[in-house]
């Protein structure tokens, strides 16, 4: 009878980068922030115009559409669900969650490339 021994690997602990950040930015200091660079409009014109963009966006993505904002960027909606062994077999109750997808344009994933990377303290 041959004795067989088993190895036991003791996983080494990794460290992984992560984002952090470093505070947050609400609509209102968005909206006077980009009135501030405008002679011609307010914090509150611009804050009005920041919450219908919200509820455009929200109406279109829940019509199926794709949202494009330009050089911004565009959304759209996502789907888990489980599988089916035909689409007659298919219904909405296989759908397990839905998510909003966010593709970044040429501006932002210029940003991304020139971003430098510093070690939290």
């Amino acid at each position: 009878m041959r004795r067989e021994t088993l190895r036991i690997n003791q996983l080494q602990k990794k460290f992984y980068a992560n984002a952090k950040s470093s505070g947050e930015v609400t609509f209102r200091s968005l909206s006077k922030e980009i009135a501030g660079g405008s002679t011609t409009v307010s914090d509150t014109d611009v804050l009005a115009v920041l919450n219908d963009l919200t509820k455009a966006l929200s109406k279109h993505l829940s019509e199926g559409r794709i949202v494009r904002f330009g050089d911004f960027g565009s959304f759209s909606l996502t789907l888990s669900s489980e599988g089916a062994e035909t689409a007659d077999k298919f219904n909405s109750s296989m759908i397990k969650s839905a998510k909003i997808a966010f593709r970044p344009g040429i501006d932002l994933k210029e940003m991304l490339a020139v971003m430098k990377f510093e070690k939290a303290k």
